[in-house]
């Protein structure tokens, strides 16, 4: 088990270089820079002033070497636009996400394990068809959409939830506040990743009812609750669980596009801002810390499979 960790976090080190190596060349592929969103009246003087005080008057090569010494040292550097530490920006967006992603996930996963072990014993009738449908309309529906969608009805033409941000401005923090911010971000997450834990569970389901020990325990007489409750879903959970793995990158994905509809001050919003204002650091810093998320999620998802399921052993 120790080596096939160690191998696994010598693998994830390689992608992560690979990883921050692809995205410096291409960010700094692309046109412009932080001198371009001057001030139209500033002068070609000014923007080279500032492009020599950045740094970036540099070989791409030297600097990202530079950028990879200071990481090495637990240096990630600062903002190109507010000159803050990148490290301070990552730890006050960092909990944010990780608050909202949380709440999602919980809430996605119990939804739509029910959803799934009932699709799954009713399996062929209407309501399986129907939790099916809706799964596959879910996938199809975009996030900005369903996101604005929320607003109109429930802060607009309702008034029943705020339109944005993470608590009410000038107000005193309570957790109330907070949840009631939190509702309409969190649905438009879920009913992105919803129809994943809902067909993946529904799967996993019709594959253990087919055994014979349930049907062994539905001739006994067993309450059909406690078959496929706590027998039959009890061995689906194995590979439910390693889908929750790979459910962690579409969320902090999907996190992008609906923390800057809602306002939500995480780091989804903090990378529209960086990439915006060509703020290389800050897109480098949060590629590096999403990557190492992503890496380490998939280590914990195969030894917890491993855990769950006896048969499996790495070595």
């Amino acid at each position: 088990m120790s080596r096939f960790i160690t191998l696994r976090i010598g693998q994830g080190i390689i992608t992560l270089l690979l990883v921050s190596i692809l995205t410096f060349f291409l960010i700094n592929l692309a046109p412009g820079g932080p001198s371009a969103i001057m001030n139209f009246e500033s002068t070609a003087q000014q923007r080279e002033a500032l492009t020599k005080q950045l740094g970036l008057d540099k070989p791409v090569v030297q600097r990202y070497f530079e950028w990879l010494g200071g990481v090495v040292k637990g240096d990630l550097g600062r903002s190109l636009d507010s000159q803050q530490p990148v490290a301070t920006l990552l730890a006050e967006r960092f909990p944010n996400t990780v608050l909202l992603s949380a709440a999602t996930l919980v809430f996605t996963l119990l939804i739509g394990i029910p959803l799934g072990v009932i699709a799954a014993v009713k399996r062929g009738s209407w309501l399986d068809r129907l939790i099916t449908f809706m799964s596959t309309f879910g996938m199809a529906i975009p996030e900005f959409w369903l996101g604005i969608l929320l607003i109109i009805i429930f802060a607009v033409t309702y008034q029943m939830l705020p339109p944005s941000g993470m608590i009410t401005a000038g107000s005193v923090f309570s957790l109330a506040d907070l949840a009631k911010h939190m509702i309409m971000p969190m649905l438009t997450l879920s009913i992105l990743m919803l129809p994943n834990i809902v067909r993946f569970t529904r799967s996993a389901m019709v594959d253990v009812i087919d055994l014979d020990y349930i049907r062994t325990a539905r001739a006994k007489g067993l309450k059909s609750f406690n078959v496929f409750f706590k027998h039959a879903l009890r061995n689906a959970l194995i590979p439910i669980a390693a889908i929750v793995g790979l459910i962690i990158p579409i969320l902090l994905g999907g996190s992008v596009v609906v923390e800057n509809v809602f306002g939500w001050p995480g780091m989804g919003r903090l990378a529209v801002q960086a990439a915006t204002n060509r703020d290389y650091t800050v897109v480098m810093g949060l590629t590096l810390m999403v990557g190492t998320i992503v890496i380490i999620t998939n280590i914990v998802t195969d030894l917890l499979y491993s855990v769950l399921d006896p048969r499996i052993r790495y070595e």
